[in-house]
């Protein structure tokens, strides 16, 4: 499916990066060129996004035993540096149109045309997206994103020709340049931040939350903490480690059969194709006692009082919830 979808986002970026470039030459106007260079990008990025996926798609082997899934995060800051570079053009497109302005004709024409692009952009987009974060693509979600600052650019332009048309007034042509040029190179930048955070493995909020709120749920008490916790995005693939602590005195089969439950809990719930590593930890008696409400236990030394509240800082921390006396 993800195959399918950028393979669509690519043929209509090539389709409507000829309408842009027949509407530009029809009317000669610069803030038509810009929509119609950054449909260069579009196809480009769509190409490199396809091959991405192509190969994220890919088996763990030999030399990435992780699989091939880390792809997405190039591809995304691939395609933002191609857009600020873009943007770059853009101005410079601009400052000339300012100095050497340029007769505009067939602007309703233009109009139309630039319209219909801008509808079909956004509706790509929005697919892209919203099936992105259904199959946990950063590939797709970044290219959809793209697709709809493309068509929110396009919006502004429509607007723009407008009021040329209304008003006369050519210098709006160049405005309208110099507006897109910065929407898009705050758009590529968010691209390039998110590359750079996912190829980093930089602690990622919201998957730690969703992990959080399965622990909450489906918690055991014979879970008596987890901390450590992990996770790093490979594509659509999660690969999480965490530190679980159990009761000292099980032996190694139980410790196995918690383990293993731990691990089925995590990928019920996420509905995400996970890898888990868990590493199993003694609790320490009688310093975890007053924090652990596993009532079986038969080797209590304190009594149960409290358990520390698990919280998205208290998972990550590399430190054994003790009860705060």
């Amino acid at each position: 499916m993800k195959k399918k979808l950028i393979m669509l986002s690519f043929i209509v970026s090539i389709i409507l990066m000829f309408i842009k470039f027949g509407a530009y030459f029809l009317t000669n106007s610069n803030a038509i060129l810009t929509d119609a260079l950054e449909s260069i990008i579009n196809v480009i990025a769509s190409g490199f996004a396809f091959y991405s996926i192509h190969l994220a798609s890919q088996p763990r082997d030999f030399e990435h035993p992780y699989g091939h899934g880390k792809i997405e995060f190039f591809s995304a800051g691939f395609e933002g540096a191609l857009i600020m570079s873009a943007a770059c053009v853009i101005l410079w497109e601009a400052v000339q149109s300012f100095l050497h302005p340029k007769t505009l004709v067939e602007m309703p024409m233009g109009l139309a045309l630039i319209a219909f692009t801008t509808l079909v952009n956004g509706l790509v987009g929005y697919l892209l997206q919203k099936y992105g974060k259904k199959y946990d693509s950063i590939t797709l979600i970044a290219d959809g994103k793209h697709l709809m600052s493309d068509a929110v650019s396009s919006l502004l332009l429509v607007v723009g020709i407008l009021l040329i048309i209304l008003t006369n007034i050519t210098w709006i042509d160049g405005v309208l340049s110099v507006i897109f040029a910065f929407i898009l190179l705050y758009h590529g930048y968010q691209l390039v931040r998110k590359s750079v955070a996912g190829l980093m493995d930089e602690t990622n909020r919201t998957s730690i939350e969703e992990i959080l709120n399965v622990l909450l749920v489906s918690r055991k008490d014979i879970w008596i903490d987890v901390h450590n916790l992990r996770v790093q995005h490979y594509g659509s693939n999660w690969h999480i480690d965490c530190h679980l602590t159990l009761p000292y005195y099980l032996d190694l089969r139980q410790v196995h059969d918690e383990v293993e439950g731990f691990r089925d809990v995590m990928i019920e719930h996420t509905g995400k194709e996970v890898e888990i590593f868990i590493h199993a930890d003694p609790c320490l008696p009688p310093a975890n006692c007053e924090a652990c409400h596993y009532t079986e236990c038969a080797l209590r030394e304190l009594k149960y009082i409290k358990s520390p509240e698990w919280t998205v800082e208290n998972l990550v921390k590399d430190a054994k919830h003790f009860r705060k006396v």
